[in-house]
Parts: structure tokens; sequence; C-alpha cells
């Protein structure tokens, strides 16, 4: 056997030793511009590019077969600026091929490639020639077959522009290996890139390259990995009059909010828009893209539905998605009606920005519904946003016991807000639907709400200077706390001066309530305003300011009993913790020994009548003081000097 091998081995060694002189005598006798003008030809061929080589050229046979061109700019179809220049383009040679004097590229080395890709009007780019012309190479029976399957790319630069929207965008320090093996019609592309201060991984594959080259449909699939999004896409593509998409769509952002701002979108006011995910079978046409079977992430909740996407010069987004339970809490937790003191507004400017850059059409539907403090059960709304106008509709939703509908709008001009809404509120629990919408804790019971209002600011403090509008409240069976009003009545029915002890406890229970008011300028003036309990009735008249949330009301309450006592009060101060106090001048009226003193002081007829009335009061005449003695007068100077 080691006779045999040792035979084997010889001739190997010989043969090993004639490739290697051929090799030698190859890159003696190898001709120079033959080989570039071969390798110039077949770049051209598979490309459609021309050569423009400005710098040296180095040709290498051993160790490894290769030609570099330096400073090589590259362009075709008919454009007089190069759509890519590179510093060093390598052209890795077969070697078997070149033992026999043909020269064929392997594959395909730029390294620092500067390129420029242009899009025009009518949708053809400078780049269109080399689509056309691979797609043609590539084809089976081609004169000229693809003769190299892969390009590498080394720290690249790529520079892009829209004529038709004047959009740029500049990708960085790109490593990318771009292989369309010829024993099989996939073409692969994976690498990194940097984009917008962002390491980018990325990878796209066709199943068939001819057939996406020339439009017709292909599978594909691609892969985006970077910090702030993640997306994945796995279907079909074709583009025969425009390019069209569909497959499944996966995106994965840890904040949306962060990835809006990544990649140039507008983002939405301060608040929420935090972790996000969304997976949908997707159907793209153009610059259009229709979601279905729609699961979509954000902030915790979570929906599906169907959504579609347009980006025809204004970006236009429609929803219809339903949830079991959503929080909307993080999108109005920076937004703040009452300054930190929580009793002046809030004097901090809106941001309106997000208004003017997207429209938007959806409609939402939830069993459960979380908004700050309120919980809402199963609620529809509605959301329109159009031209900087936006239009939120309250179809009906389960809350504060009851059902609410309305709708509320703003329409931006310049800082400016304008505000309209409209709720009405049905058999809802008083106490908890006026503590929450007005600040109001004072009212309990069962009953409706009414509310229009429209208003206009650059702040909440500016909106409720401007307030006009009315509101309507009708309650049964309930209180009104802060002082019971058929105690209060009955002490000071039986004794008017006595006082009547804490005027602000208890509470007054009702049968019926009815609060009706304008607005105007911020000031909201009673027009009808009653309560009737079990043994006393209220009625108010007056104003509330909803500026400095202070009230200036005067009312009447009554016993509802035989006497009808009646009892004009005031109410002063501010909405959280108003003063209540009565007339002073009806309870001196109503005390007999008080009340002819109050005529009499009304009366000018001096101090005799006044001195009259103190003696009817005290129960006789004043009695003459005796005279003082010396020591007396003396005691009493000491005393007043003292």
């Amino acid at each position: 056997m080691a006779q045999g091998m040792k035979r084997l081995g010889t001739p190997i060694a010989a043969l090993l030793g004639v490739a290697l002189i051929a090799l030698i005598a190859t890159s003696w006798l190898i001709n120079r511009d033959a080989l570039r003008k071969a390798v110039e030809a077949q770049i051209r061929d598979v490309t459609g590019l021309e050569l423009n080589v400005a710098g040296s050229i180095d040709i290498s046979v051993l160790p490894a077969s290769y030609i570099s061109f330096h400073d090589v700019g590259l362009k075709g179809g008919g454009t007089s600026d190069p759509a890519l220049h590179v510093d060093v383009l390598t052209a890795n040679l077969r070697l078997l091929p070149l033992l026999l004097q043909r020269f064929e590229i392997a594959d395909l080395t730029l390294l620092r490639p500067r390129i420029h890709v242009s899009l025009k009007p009518d949708g053809e780019s400078n780049w269109t020639p080399f689509i056309q012309t691979i797609a043609r190479t590539m084809k089976p029976g081609a004169d000229n077959q693809v003769s190299f399957s892969e390009i590498r790319i080394q720290d690249g630069v790529l520079n892009y522009e829209d004529a038709a929207t004047h959009a740029t965008e500049k990708f960085e320090d790109i490593d990318l290996s771009l292989a369309w093996p010829s024993i099989s019609r996939s073409f692969a592309a994976t690498g990194q890139f940097d984009w917008r201060g962002e390491r980018v991984d990325g990878s796209i594959s066709f199943s068939d390259f001819v057939a996406a080259l020339s439009g017709d449909r292909s599978g594909l699939k691609a892969r985006i990995a970077s910090a702030p999004l993640k997306l994945a896409f796995d279907g079909s593509v074709a583009n025969r009059t425009s390019p069209m998409m569909e497959g499944t769509l996966t995106i994965d952002s840890p904040s949306l909010r962060n990835a809006l701002r990544w990649t140039g979108q507008p983002q939405p006011a301060s608040g929420g828009f935090g972790r996000f995910a969304l997976k949908a079978r997707a159907n793209v046409v153009g610059a259009s893209i229709a979601l279905t079977n729609v699961n979509v992430e954000l902030d915790g909740n979570t929906a599906e539905g169907v959504m579609t996407y347009a980006n025809n010069g204004r970006q236009t987004l429609q929803a219809t998605l339903a949830a079991d339970a959503l929080d909307f809490t993080p999108y109005i937790s920076t937004f703040r009606l009452l300054a930190s003191g929580a009793r002046d507004w809030n004097r901090q400017l809106f941001d309106l920005n997000g208004l003017s850059t997207t429209d938007l059409d959806m409609r939402l539907s939830a069993a459960r519904l979380t908004v700050g403090p309120t919980r809402l059960g199963r609620t529809a709304i509605g959301a329109n946003l159009r031209n900087g106008t936006l239009a939120l509709s309250v179809g009906e939703a389960q809350v504060y016991g009851g059902i609410a509908k309305g709708s509320f709008g703003i329409a931006r001009s310049d800082s400016v807000a304008d505000i309209k809404a409209q709720f009405q509120f049905t058999d809802v629990d008083l106490q908890a639907c006026a503590t929450e919408l007005f600040g109001l804790n004072k009212l309990s019971g069962r009953g409706n709400i009414n509310v229009s209002l429209v208003a206009s600011g650059s702040s909440p403090f500016g909106l409720v200077q401007s307030l006009d509008g009315s509101a309507t409240v009708t309650g049964h069976d309930g209180a009104i706390s802060g002082f019971n009003a058929e105690q209060l009545l009955k002490r000071l029915e039986r004794r008017p001066l006595s006082g009547g002890g804490n005027f602000r406890s208890g509470s007054t229970p009702y049968d019926n309530l009815t609060i009706a008011v304008k607005f105007s300028d911020g000031i909201a003036t009673a027009e009808d305003i009653r309560v009737e309990g079990p043994a006393a009735k209220i009625t108010l008249t007056g104003t509330a300011s909803v500026p400095t949330r202070e009230y200036d009301m005067k009312g009447v309450a009554s016993l509802n009993s035989a006497s009808g006592f009646e009892l004009p009060f005031v109410v002063q101060g501010p909405w959280d913790d108003p003063l209540i106090f009565p007339d002073p001048e009806s309870l001196i009226r109503r005390s007999p020994a008080s009340a002819p003193l109050l005529d009499m002081l009304k009366d000018r007829k001096g101090s005799d009548a006044v001195r009259s009335a103190i003696e009817r009061i005290t129960g006789g005449g004043k009695r003459p003081a005796p005279a003082e003695s010396p020591t007396a007068e003396n005691a009493k100077e000491n005393a007043k000097s003292n």
C-alpha cells in the first residue's frame, strides 16, 4: 500500500507542479490590456454601467486572481453624472478559465462606494437601465448570461433624492452582500448600514429574482432590525403598473414615539405612544397599505380589526378596532386643566402641531375604557382628524352608572384652539359626574346633564375666559352637602338672632333638582336653579365665574310648612369650599325686638328715635346715674391712665 501511495503521489505532485508553472507563466504572459477590456465589457454587459477609470489598475494572479480599478466612476442610461463612484473596484477572477486565457469574473468587491439614486417624477430613476439590463441578462437563453453572482459593498454611502417630493436620504457605513447564485433564480441581500444615527441590520430575498426585476410576481422576505424599530415582511411582490405587495407584516418597537421620530413621521402630542407591536395581513399598492386580521398593541392596550394607511402627499390613517379593555390615561397624563395648585387654571400653551400633518378616521369600541379616574363600561368612539380639525364622537358609553353620548371638536387656528363640546348624560350618578367634569363635590343623587359649550384659546385658562354656551342638570332623590336647610330654617324661625350654629355642615335632601345656567365669556349666569325637598325648597340666582372658580349668588330657602318661613341667603367663595350664610337684614326684621330698631336706624329722625327703640328693647327708660364722689372720679382717671 505504501508503494501504491508513493506511485500515486508522484503524478499528483507532477500535476500540481505543472499547474503552478502554468500559473506563473500565465502571470508573465497574461495580456493585461485584454484582461482589463474583458472585465470592463463583462461589467457593462451584466450591469449596463460604463466604467470610467481615473486611477491605477492592479492585476494579480498569485496568490489571488483579481483585477482592481482605483477611482472608478460608473454611469449608464445616457446620464452625465456617475450613478456610482468607487474608490477601489476589485473583480475576483475564476482561476480555471484564467489558465485558459479566458477572463471570467467570480464576484465584485466595491470599497468605499458612493451611490447616487435619483427618482424622477415619472417613477423612473438613474438606475432603471441597470435593472433592465440585469433582468435581460438573467433570463434563460439570454445571449450574455450573468457571469458573476455576488457583489460585496464595504464602507459605502448611498444618497437618495426624490425629484417629485424633494425628499432626500443618506445611508452611511454600508456593509452589504448582494448575491444571485447562477444555479438558482433567487436573490439575497444582507448587511448593515447607518441611517439617521442608528445602526440597522437588514436582509431581503426574492425567490424569483428575474420575475421581480421584470415586474412579475415573486416571493419576498424582508427583515429590518434596529434599536427603535423591528420590521419583518413575508409574502410576495409584483410591479406591473405600480408596486404591489401581499403577505404578513410584523412590526415591533419599544417606543412608537421614538420610532416615528427616527423615521421622520409626525409625533403625537406628549404622553403615551410607548411599547408598540403589530401583526397583520398586508396588501400594499403604491403608497397605500391595507391591513386585515390586525392585532395591535400600544401602551399595554390590545385591539383587533382592520386598518388602511396612505401617503399621497398627505398621510391618512383609517381604522376600525375592537378591544376588551383600553386605558387612555397615558395620552392625557400630561394634559392638565388645572395648575399644580388645583385652584387656578393651567396657563401652559397648547401644542397643536400634531393636528396639521395627518388625517385620521377611526372607529373604536371597547368593553371597558379608562380615562384617568373615570371608568367607563361598553363604549363606542369615533375620531376624525382632517385638515387640522379633530372631531370626537361618543356613540354610546356606559359611565357614572348611566349612558353618555356626545361630540367634542378641536379646530386649529395658528396657536389657538377652537373648542366645541356637546354631551348628554342620562341617568348618571350626579356626584361622580359633577366632581370629575366640573370639580363640584357638593351634589349627590341621580339625574341627567346636558352640556353645550364653545371656547377659543391657546391654553386652558384662555379657553375658560371665552367660554360660551349652556348647561342643564335635572336630578332626583339626592342631596346638597354643606348645609341642612330644614334644620337651619326651623332654628332661625324660632329665634332669628340666636345664631344658626354651623351653617356649613350637614346636607339638604331633595326630591327634584333643576339647574339651568348660561355661559358668556366665562361667566355662568343662573337662569333657573330650584331645589325641591321633602321639608324645604331653595331657589338661586346670580353668577359663577369660571376663570376664578368662584360663586357670587343669592338664594331663598323656605320651609314646606304652614308657616312658610323664608330665609334669603348668600353663596360666595371658591367652588370647592364656598361660604353659605343667611341674609342678616332678613334675620333682624324677623326678630320682634330688633325689627323696630332697624326701622328707626333707617329713619332720619335722629338719636331720639334710636334711644326710644333701645328703651323698648331693654324694658324701660334709662335711670339717672348717682353723683360720683371725688374718690370715685380719681379711681376712674387712674383706670384710664392704666
